[in-house]
């Protein structure tokens, strides 16, 4: 079985990193830090390495441990968590070098990039595979690791509102909450505070929010001039495509921001709200995600990435 063979190559390795996807959110800093966590109390010692992340998780146990790079070029075993492709993780040239290699993940567009992958799509989030995995492997869910865990499944679900939700998702989080963590707190960090320049960054993508195809679509756009403007560090973009969704009527939203690489590329984020698989149309930008949160990098001008998104999703409205 795969969850065997895992535990087989970690326990062989001497040298292990944990690695996640590029602007990483709640489940994957969740993921990183609760298998980190749970090697710690093996007596395994595991790197994690993730470049940056906003600073809404610091709050979360194990933080401090968190590298930017390593000294290490190649080590026995490279670890990839809640990424579904090898382009979209952050500090892929160790999961590339590394002699071993496990994906674990639950995006359905994984295309099983590691040597061993444990992918499970129908999953609502990373973290929820990561508690069935460590009751397989009789480890201890202690309160550090399930304030990890806890913090990917309620973003990843969207504060358990999305549809993929799960029975067994409440039931986990029941048994946290008998454990004596602080569920409410966690929601409250997660999913209702923002910074000052998330909440600048809000104005501007909702004076720039154009509704189209009748009511179906919504799009807006934030460049580097506005995040330098209001001084937005890592993870303050974070969440403003569900302004769209949010309307009434809207089938998807569309939100793009300007990449580090270059004015005419684009980071875009799809949400949908019944029945439209925007995961589908950011496969077509060699992106991809879930069938109703997906992603892809676009080339273009704004008006230009609008309108090559605008043509796909018109296909499947």
């Amino acid at each position: 079985m795969t969850l065997d063979s895992i535990l087989e190559e970690i326990k062989k390795a001497n040298s292990i990193v944990i690695l996640t996807h590029e602007t990483p959110d709640g489940d994957a800093i969740g993921s990183s830090l609760a298998v980190k966590l749970a090697l710690d109390n093996f007596g395994i010692k595991a790197d994690v390495i993730i470049p940056e992340y906003s600073r809404v998780f610091k709050f979360l146990p194990g933080t401090e441990d968190i590298l930017t790079e390593s000294e290490i070029d190649r080590y026995d075993l490279a670890i990839s968590l809640d990424c579904a492709t090898l382009k979209r993780l952050a500090g892929g040239e160790y999961f590339e070098n590394a002699r071993k290699t496990i994906v674990i993940d639950h995006h359905g567009s994984n295309n099983m990039y590691g040597d061993l992958n444990y992918v499970n799509p129908v999953s609502p989030a990373c973290c929820e595979i990561l508690a069935g995995i460590f009751d397989y492997y009789n480890m201890e869910i202690t309160q550090d690791i399930g304030k990890c865990l806890l913090t990917g499944i309620i973003t990843d679900t969207g504060g358990f509102k999305y549809p993929a939700t799960t029975a067994e998702t409440f039931e986990f989080t029941a048994e946290l909450l008998r454990k004596g963590i602080n569920v409410s707190d966690i929601y409250k960090r997660v999913m209702q505070t923002v910074s000052f320049a998330h909440f600048e960054l809000a104005k501007k993508v909702m004076d720039r929010l154009e509704i189209l195809e009748d009511g179906k679509v919504t799009f807006t756009y934030i460049n580097k001039e506005d995040e330098e403007e209001v001084n937005a560090e890592p993870g303050d973009h974070e969440g403003l495509v569900e302004i769209g969704r949010d309307i009434e009527g809207v089938e998807v939203s569309i939100f793009i921001r300007q990449s580090e690489k270059g004015k005419d590329e684009y980071k875009a984020s799809l949400r949908s709200s019944d029945y439209v698989n925007v995961s589908d149309v950011c496969i077509m930008f060699a992106g991809g995600g879930h069938p109703r949160a997906a992603g892809a990098t676009v080339k273009g001008t704004v008006e230009e990435v609008k309108q090559k998104l605008l043509k796909e999703i018109k296909k499947v409205l």
